[in-house]
């Protein structure tokens, strides 16, 4: 399944290279909304919220009071993922907050599961080379990415795992890392980073894992509908 994003930044659409580089910046919400009218689900992130400068909480809640949308960024207590959900997000992504200087955190993840119910709750495990990275991707930790799947996995509906160092960059999703993932979980799996083809996202679909694309998107690299 593809999963269009949207990522919001100071009120507005964007998409970034690597988490901090700006390429796209957009006021069209209602506009995107309208092209991604015919997918089941959107991925919303607030990445004010998960770099810890501001939030655009009204815009988020706006989008899933009208749409089926799995929502992230700065979700730091399961009050915050309960009051996401209670605004009617269809299932919430909590990464940072999952892991600290001594490693994965899995009392957090079952106060999160307990929260919001286990299948709302997916665990962001964003990964820069094979190793978790946080507080939106400004810190390289040093637990395993398969490590933390593995830990999380009793508590987790779901995983999304963004590849840091392809997100962007519009040079193609890394299948073998992606597919070593979906063969440490039998979890939901959603993958991102890089994705540029329908091509990609039917050769994910075949292994059992859903895609969000961004930048391939928002830059016309890849239509909307398939060829």
């Amino acid at each position: 399944m593809l999963i269009p994003s949207i990522d919001l930044q100071d009120g507005q659409v964007v998409q970034l290279k690597q988490g901090d580089r700006l390429v796209v910046a957009s006021d069209d919400l209602d506009g995107w909304l309208a092209r991604f009218a015919r997918f089941p689900l959107i991925q919303v992130i607030d990445l004010d919220a998960a770099k810890g400068r501001g939030s655009n909480r009204e815009l988020v809640r706006r989008l899933t009071r009208g749409r089926a949308c799995q929502v992230g960024g700065g979700v730091r207590t399961p009050e915050d993922a309960a009051a996401i959900i209670a605004d009617g997000a269809s299932a919430v992504i909590v990464g940072s907050a999952l892991f600290s200087a001594d490693g994965v955190r899995t009392d957090a993840a079952a106060c999160f599961s307990a929260a919001v119910g286990r299948e709302r709750f997916i665990a962001a495990v964003d990964a820069r080379g094979s190793r978790i990275a946080v507080d939106g991707w400004q810190t390289q930790t040093a637990i395993g990415v398969t490590t933390a799947m593995q830990a999380l996995e009793q508590h987790a509906g779901a995983f999304l795992a963004t590849l840091i160092e392809n997100e962007g960059m519009l040079g193609g999703i890394d299948l073998p890392a992606v597919t070593e993932l979906r063969r440490t979980t039998q979890r939901r799996l959603i993958a991102a980073g890089g994705i540029r083809s329908h091509a990609e996202v039917e050769a994910l679909d075949a292994i059992g894992v859903d895609a969000v694309v961004g930048m391939a998107i928002y830059t016309g690299v890849m239509p909307l509908e398939a060829p």
